[in-house]
């Protein structure tokens, strides 16, 4: 008994019917444990060329071990069809070699009860789905959140219930770490051992179904971070899946010499065999297809491609990464394929006709490192506004999508490194200069060709390093509020939300003042052009704030300032340094046009040719949509400061009491 993987779809057995294309071949692929829909009972299959028998055992038949053994299919591969099996009913296989048991979970197991219990027969269509027509942001608008389950939220339904908080930041893609089923119940997901199975301390399968499904509802794409570079390698079935192996190494599934080792254990797939490479491919797509992933990271490219970090190649592992993003981009080319190789390659991102890999996208290793460096060393002398003009120009052949920018990701606030805050102010990450110069990099990030990725809790100052057991410090949305409100705001122009910004996903870039004595630089970013588009980003990396600062505009007029990051709504011992500039017909910098600005210490100004949409209900405090006693009580808690100041007099003060009481009722 097989099913047949063809390009009309499989059979109606096949709940993960899919159309792959093989040149006509039709293909066979299904393994593990699936329901039959069209009859009674489940189905059992597994790839184990060494064993000379093979039972499942389970549930269905008391784990009696010889009571059910597979068909030998004369190819290593074992079936049989179960028609007392049911859905939830927990499994095993037990391989025989050489007269020995091994028993061992299913390697397509769709769900464990945990990593070293038992795989469970999963129903796929168990899940009724909310949003049948999510279409996700293209990619030159997409803002990518990265999160790690447990430490956001705890699990999937957690995750889910905070996921209006990440509409109200303005993300709209989440980026997930690692939800394969891992070792114990801690971990960032990188040990993962079951390519197929949702990791069981998050919650259900269906749990991240209702994750995902919840975050379409709200515009919100999801991408899912995988691992093929290596797994395990604790609690790891695959590991002489069937009892064969060779120098004590991992067997069927693994490389069994010298190109088994890796960082992370001698756990390297075996990309030269073809059911490992197509056991792979299929995780990649079972992911996308199943779970209605909007795309995938793949993690550690570089060690699929090669045995080491610049070491020997790996052609077959070159090959494997071309095949799973035509197998993708023919089912979906909408789908995001991301590599993190992190060196620089411009191959990755090529297509495959042209010899690449075929990746969408990949991390930039040529953004990240010049970045923190320029954010966080302590002299602003050592800050090079070359190559902060070489962080902004950079593209990977000439597509502003081929890269994902970022200041902080799970790696470089972890291993060695913490927070960009607190490598800034080590022990002191809320003070006025962390607080400046991370998000000057929130700046760089959200105003730059690419695609811009936060980690989670960056955009409330959370400090420290990464740990899998340290949760997110939820008070600091209430403690850097105004942090949180330079993140909000700078995503809203990045995504063009008041129709004034469209340059900041635009395709140009013209970084035209580069002043490395100053230090200050500013650039031109433009889509279409013209009003509404063009967009003009000014930044001053030192202490020292510029008065009467000329750069050179692409236009004549009016300038307006609709992004300050030193304004006082942000923080009270901020100075609102900055306004709006009038270009005058007075050449500089390379363009026609220039004007006069002053500009804040370790601060970014954004201007656009359409000033912002004015508040017209300055009054409703609280954003509820009237003007009332709760609105009042705010504002006398920041009696004295200029955080409730509706009068435009930078204080809150009886005039502000008199506007409330005289605005009581609805906003218009």
């Amino acid at each position: 008994m097989f099913f047949l993987d063809t390009k009309d779809g499989g059979t109606s057995d096949n709940p993960w019917g899919r159309p792959i294309d093989f040149g006509g071949e039709e293909i066979d692929v299904f393994l593990g444990s699936w329901v039959n829909n069209a009859s009674s009972g489940v189905s059992f299959r597994t790839w184990a060329p060494n064993a000379s028998a093979v039972a499942v055992v389970g549930d269905f038949n008391d784990w009696s071990m010889w009571s059910t053994m597979l068909a030998s299919e004369g190819d290593g591969k074992w079936s049989v069809d179960l028609s007392y099996a049911s859905i939830g009913d927990e499994y095993q296989f037990v391989m025989i070699n050489n007269g020995v048991q091994y028993w061992r979970n299913d390697a397509h197991a769709k769900n464990l009860t945990n990593s070293i219990g038992n795989s469970v027969v999963y129903d796929p269509d168990a899940y009724l789905w909310s949003t049948t027509d999510f279409t996700p942001p293209s990619w030159n608008e997409m803002i990518v959140y990265e999160m790690h389950i447990g430490t956001f939220a705890g699990g999937f339904l957690h995750a889910a219930n905070k996921l209006d908080y990440l509409v109200d930041l303005g993300v709209n893609a989440i980026e997930l770490m690692p939800v394969w089923e891992f070792a114990g119940d801690l971990s960032w997901g990188y040990n993962a051992a079951h390519p197929f199975a949702v990791e069981s301390s998050y919650g259900s399968p269906n749990d991240l179904k209702r994750f995902i499904d919840e975050a379409h509802e709200r515009g919100i794409a999801v991408l899912l971070d995988v691992i093929y570079n290596h797994w395990g390698p604790s609690d790891m079935d695959l590991w002489q899946y069937d009892g064969w192996s060779e120098n004590d190494l991992g067997g069927i599934y693994f490389y069994n010499d010298d190109r088994a080792w890796t960082p992370w254990g001698d756990t390297r797939p075996n990309y030269s065999v073809n059911e490992v490479r197509t056991y792979i491919r299929d995780s990649a797509i079972y992911w996308l297809e199943e779970y209605r992933f909007d795309g995938l990271r793949i993690d550690g490219t570089k060690w699929i491609r090669a045995t080491d970090d610049g070491g020997t190649e790996i052609p077959e592992g070159w090959t494997l990464l071309q095949w799973i993003n035509d197998e993708i981009d023919s089912h979906d080319s909408g789908k995001l394929i991301i590599c993190e190789d992190l060196a620089g390659n411009d191959w990755m991102t090529k297509t495959t006709g042209e010899g690449g890999a075929g990746f969408d996208s990949q991390w930039d290793v040529n953004w990240i490192h010049p970045i923190r460096h320029l954010i966080e060393t302590p002299n602003d002398n050592d800050r090079s506004m070359w190559a902060a003009r070489d962080l902004v120009m950079a593209v990977y052949n000439g597509d502003q999508t081929d890269r994902v920018i970022y200041t902080e990701s799970h790696d470089e606030v972890a291993n060695g490194s913490s927070r960009v805050p607190e490598e800034i102010a080590p022990g002191d990450a809320g003070n006025w200069f962390a607080r400046k110069r991370s998000t000057l990099g929130a700046g760089l990030v959200l105003t730059s060709s690419g695609i811009p990725m936060l980690f989670q809790g960056q955009e409330f100052l959370e400090d420290g390093y990464f740990d899998d057991d340290d949760p997110l410090d939820w008070s600091k949305t209430t403690t850097y509020e105004g942090i949180l409100e330079v993140y909000t705001d700078l995503i809203s122009l990045r995504l063009n939300k008041n129709g004034n910004t469209g340059g900041l996903s635009g395709d140009s870039t013209n970084v035209h003042h580069i002043n490395d004595t100053a230090k200050v630089l500013a650039y031109h970013r433009w889509g279409a052009g013209g009003i509404g588009d063009d967009v003009v980003v000014a930044m001053n990396f030192t202490v020292d704030p510029r008065e009467s600062y000329r750069i050179g505009f692409p236009y004549e007029g009016e300038w307006y300032l609709v992004f300050n990051s030193d304004e006082t709504k942000y923080s009270d011992d901020y100075e609102n340094i900055g306004h709006d500039v009038t270009s005058v017909n007075f050449s500089f910098d390379g363009l026609p046009y220039s004007g006069l600005l002053d500009i804040a210490p370790y601060s970014v100004q954004i201007f656009s040719q359409i000033p912002n949409p004015i508040d017209s209900c300055p009054e409703d405090i609280t954003g509820d949509g009237y003007v009332s006693v709760d609105d009042l009580l705010t504002m006398i808690s920041g009696w004295g400061t200029p955080d409730w100041d509706v009068t435009g007099d930078g204080t809150t003060d009886v005039s502000d009491i008199l506007a409330v009481i005289g605005a009581f009722g609805p906003c218009p």
